[in-house]
């Protein structure tokens, strides 16, 4: 199966671009099933149901959410009226509106498992243990048999913990990938059991910014210690940035895992060249 995970859409600019080229992507790149975390996709905080519709239209069978998965606070209806939105596991303690993981259907008949937690180190609300939360799930449905592929999205701050997650997965999962701090990391790899990690996804944004975010604010609060205004979304070229992975269907196993970031300002990679022509503002 061939898979690619997409990460953190930030603000217009990110949208815009997963927009124009997540359509490219799967048909250039032959995609079985695309997921894609939209927890900053509006605003920088949160997701509204207008603008995850538009990530769904654009191509993406799942959207992960994130800490903020509920600051826009439509999204607490919708996500249990779409079942193609997926909240963190772990986010509250007495349950929360939605389901933080889910099987799908992808084509051929095969199925997709995709769950998603929270971390605990560096996070600023108490949230509970990850990998508690997502052992009963990877038991619940054995890759290769219960399911043809299982990816998990670990949204946390430390790559300590990423990596911990991964290992802790690593023979269950097909996939385990990092969201929430908006840098690509340069570790894509294929574990010992056969589960693919990166620690982190990166960002679909304007990486002419702090993590995402119009640069004056942030720079005024590191250099001042003072805020005087909102932070704003960067509107610059975005950079579609994730990871792109190939299983195979009777194991569940990844046989395969390539970096994805393509426009904007970062080196660009992938499992091969798109064809952009008639794609605005990406070479078209």
């Amino acid at each position: 199966m061939r898979i690619l995970f997409l990460g953190d859409v930030m603000g217009r600019a990110g949208r815009a671009a997963v927009a124009a080229l997540l359509p490219v992507m799967r048909r250039d790149w032959r995609l079985d099933f695309a997921v894609v975390n939209g927890e900053n996709a509006t605003g920088g905080m949160g997701l509204t149901p207008e603008h995850a519709k538009a990530l769904l239209d654009a191509g993406a069978d799942v959207i992960t959410l994130g800490d903020h998965a509920f600051d826009q606070k439509t999204m607490r209806e919708f996500c249990v009226q779409e079942p193609r939105i997926i909240r963190p596991l772990n986010i509250a303690k007495s349950g929360a509106p939605g389901a933080g993981a889910r099987v799908f259907d992808a084509p051929n008949g095969r199925r997709v498992l995709v769950a998603q937690a929270l971390g605990q180190v560096f996070m600023k609300q108490p949230y509970g243990d990850p990998f508690s939360a997502i052992d009963p799930v990877l038991r619940a449905h054995p890759r290769g048999g219960m399911v043809q592929a299982a990816i998990v999205d670990i949204h946390c701050e430390a790559t300590s913990e990423k990596a911990a997650m991964g290992l802790w997965c690593d023979g269950r999962a097909s996939l385990v990938v990092g969201t929430h701090t908006h840098i690509p990391t340069a570790d894509a790899q294929i574990l010992a059991g056969g589960t693919a990690f990166q620690s982190d996804a990166g960002m679909c944004g304007d990486y002419d910014s702090v993590i995402g975010m119009q640069k004056d604010e942030p720079m005024r609060r590191f250099i001042t210690g003072m805020p005087r205004a909102r932070f704003e979304p960067a509107q610059g070229a975005a950079t579609v940035s994730g990871t792109y992975v190939e299983t195979d269907d009777r194991s569940g196993q990844a046989t395969r895992i390539e970096m994805v970031r393509i426009g904007g300002r970062l080196a660009q990679a992938g499992p091969q060249p798109l064809d952009l022509s008639g794609v605005a503002g990406f070479g078209g």
